[in-house]
């Protein structure tokens, strides 16, 4: 606690992937997680609040949707974007009027934002635009001894970052895929769930290039994987094809950290394709789309 409230910076586990944390309310913490990150200054910050009681002071005119939305998912990987409230710099929000508020659900990071008790930004502990990292050798690797200190609390165990829904418009918008589909979100709130990909509303994860390894990705069709490989390989460079689980919350989980081992094995390229065109996958599918503009 006492780092963060000396405005350090220190990576804390999610069940998502690992966040790069600084006290929110402390401008020039902030700003050296910009800094480490390499992140635009436009490009805006989630808060991490401590508990649900602290909602209400990062907000102002809360919609209809907040309360169900969060009763239901938080603490969870649900990101809600809403006008902000005064106290909220315009340093976290890339000088919007909105702010992207979360609860996290992993029991060491509660403890400890319990215990400092206020909240603190939190964005993918990697260089901005690379993999996200999902364990603690993962932020050790990336950031090194630019962080104060990095918490290890396992394995993330979604592995891809929270979904992030638009609550300032007429109707809810998701505006980043993550682990609660839009089916999840409608069974709440009874109204239909639209997807944005732009808008006036800027918030992580939107960048058409973003979550790229540093070899490059090349997604062709199921059936071409293979053919494509054997296309890419010669004898100064290697191929090889992105093998991940069948199942949707398996290959959410497996995605970043078989990106990274494949960047480690010196491979030149990895070849995917995407998976069905379901809710399930629609958060892998954003994150390869994304991560194969990254070359």
């Amino acid at each position: 606690m006492r780092l963060l409230r000396a405005g350090g910076v220190i990576a804390l586990p999610t069940e998502t992937v690992y966040g790069l944390a600084a006290d929110a309310s402390n401008d020039d913490a902030v700003r050296r997680i910009y800094a480490i990150k390499g992140r635009p200054p436009d490009h805006p910050l989630i808060v991490h609040l401590p508990n649900r009681q602290a909602l209400s002071q990062y907000l102002v005119d809360a919609p209809p949707w907040l309360a169900p939305l969060t009763n239901r998912f938080w603490p969870g990987p649900l990101t809600v974007i809403v006008r902000k409230s005064p106290i909220v710099s315009n340093i976290v929000t890339g000088s919007q009027n909105t702010v992207a508020l979360r609860m996290v659900d992993h029991p060491l990071t509660q403890a400890i934002l319990a215990r400092f008790g206020s909240a603190v930004v939190a964005p993918s502990a990697n260089r901005f635009g690379r993999v996200s990292p999902t364990t603690a050798d993962h932020v050790l690797d990336d950031l090194g001894n630019d962080v104060d200190l990095i918490v290890d609390g396992g394995a993330a165990r979604i592995g891809v970052e929270s979904t992030i829904v638009d609550l300032t418009g007429d109707v809810p918008a998701i505006l980043r895929a993550g682990a609660i589909t839009a089916a999840a979100l409608r069974d709440v709130v009874g109204v239909d769930i639209v997807t944005r990909s732009s808008g006036s509303v800027r918030a992580p994860g939107m960048l058409v290039a973003h979550y790229a390894p540093k070899a490059t990705l090349v997604l062709v069709a199921e059936n071409e994987v293979a053919a494509e490989v054997e296309r890419r390989n010669t004898r100064v460079q290697r191929a090889i094809a992105l093998d991940l689980p069948a199942s949707a919350a398996g290959a959410a989980r497996e995605l970043y950290d078989r990106l990274r081992t494949l960047d480690k094995a010196g491979y030149a390229a990895i070849v995917a394709s995407l998976p069905p065109d379901t809710e399930e996958y629609a958060a892998v599918r954003d994150r390869l789309t994304r991560a194969a503009h990254g070359d």
